[in-house]
């Protein structure tokens, strides 16, 4: 996926979220300054979850436990919304499987 798909799915989950209007506001807060940090927000941070995988898989190998994993995740559900922490568990839940059969 290129980084105008990731752009264009993050921006989407991100209106799903948090609805049209917080979204553009929150985007525009910065006017063109802002431009490229929200380019980031939309394409990394709500629209590639494989990024999410690498840095479960980061901790995991660096002695994370299932639990510590968990609770980062639970105060992810705070901060990005219920959608975006289903996911996250979706994926760590994969990883910590791959992890415990080798």
């Amino acid at each position: 996926m290129d980084e105008k798909e990731l752009h264009e799915r993050g921006l989407k989950l991100r209106i799903d979220m948090f609805g049209r209007e917080a979204v553009e506001k929150r985007m525009n807060s910065f006017g063109e300054f802002g431009k490229p940090l929200q380019h980031i927000i939309n394409a990394y941070a709500y629209g590639d979850a494989n990024e999410l995988r690498v840095h479960l898989k980061g901790a995991v190998k660096n002695g994370c436990s299932a639990e510590q994993i968990q609770e980062i995740l639970l105060l992810l559900t705070l901060y990005c919304g219920i959608p975006a922490s289903n996911e996250a568990h979706r994926i760590a839940s994969e990883v910590l499987r791959e992890n415990a059969t080798g």
